[in-house]
């Protein structure tokens, strides 16, 4: 049941809350709790298996379940890897952190009984997708979808649409969706429509598409021309970084400097502390070079083992934020 992996930009590291689409009680295979990933497996929702090597299909009661595995493109599609903990009599739960996961927004998965046999989901459950071979070929049987960039009322980033009150369907797609067109629907209020996303620091692009009509978010100056020739808006996701320095307590000042300021030698003040020198930064995702500059004279992080050279041959340290 393998696919053609997909390569989807997609943020993930903060908290989450059920999908949109997840308060359909109709969803099957996981949900959502704070940084993990819960697989869920109820027997009694599959009526259907088919064989691993031979691809006949066989009735699910037929079955005597040993063991029951998640695979999708997360872990190559293991039969064996993940193997799911057994709660009852019809149910199955394996819990994994986000971090087991890479930057994907989409993933497909089945369960496997017994390293064997594949579990077919319904035609009626929501987040079914049909299933491909590595060679681009349909299979005949489907895999479920496991978004991981999902709705989250306490997240970081609020998307905004004012207007637009009279349309059916408002849609939130970007660069943290792959662009994908469905996904991502936006909730109408008195004064438009609005979404609110958990997202890792970062840079990303965004269109709304209103009744199937994209367009740009008129509220946002920040542009980049896009491949059709026209334009995404652009937002910039930061999240506040500490620099901590140990030690120099006889030092009268402490100037923090890097890519993030272009290396001004004033502007950063650190503050001492009891160990040191510390200074808090509100910084944009990605990689940033930095120096301390203690009492006139340069120095790296001692405590920092990431260190590269930059363009004219100076080492500094490198601080990467997501």
């Amino acid at each position: 049941m393998k696919t053609i992996k997909q390569h989807i930009i997609i943020i993930i590291f903060l908290l989450f809350a059920i999908p949109n689409f997840a308060q359909n009680s109709k969803v099957k295979g996981y949900w959502i709790d704070g940084n993990e990933i819960v697989f869920t497996f109820n027997k009694d929702d599959y009526k259907k298996v088919t064989h691993d090597n031979y691809g006949l299909v066989k009735d699910f009661k037929d079955l005597d379940i040993e063991n029951v595995v998640v695979s999708g493109n997360f872990n190559n599609w293991s039969r064996s890897g993940w193997k799911m903990k057994k709660i009852d009599e019809c149910q199955y739960e394996l819990r994994k952190n986000i971090e087991d996961f890479d930057d994907e927004f989409i993933w497909e998965f089945k369960f496997v009984i017994n390293n064997t046999y594949w579990a077919e989901p319904s035609n009626r459950v929501p987040n079914i997708t049909p299933a491909i071979d590595e060679f681009g070929g349909y299979l005949n049987s489907n895999n479920l979808k496991l978004y991981t960039t999902i709705p989250n009322e306490n997240g970081n980033v609020k998307f905004f649409l004012e207007g637009h009150t009279k349309a059916k369907n408002v849609i939130l797609s970007g660069t943290f969706s792959r662009w994908d067109k469905h996904f991502l629907k936006m909730k109408p209020t008195d004064k438009g429509w609005e979404l609110t996303l958990d997202l890792q620091p970062g840079e990303y692009q965004y269109k709304f598409i209103v009744d199937g009509n994209w367009m740009e978010d008129p509220t946002n100056k920040d542009k980049a021309i896009n491949e059709f020739g026209g334009y995404n808006s652009v937002i910039k996701v930061k999240k506040w970084v500490t620099f901590n320095l140990e030690g120099f307590q006889d030092a009268s000042e402490v100037i923090l400097t890097g890519t993030f300021n272009n290396w001004n030698e004033n502007y950063y003040q650190m503050n001492k502390t009891k160990d040191g020198w510390s200074k808090k930064l509100y910084l944009s995702g990605g990689k940033h070079h930095y120096k301390y500059i203690v009492d006139g004279k340069w120095t790296i992080d001692s405590d920092n083992p990431i260190l590269e050279y930059d363009g004219e041959g100076n080492v500094n340290c490198v601080k990467m934020v997501k």
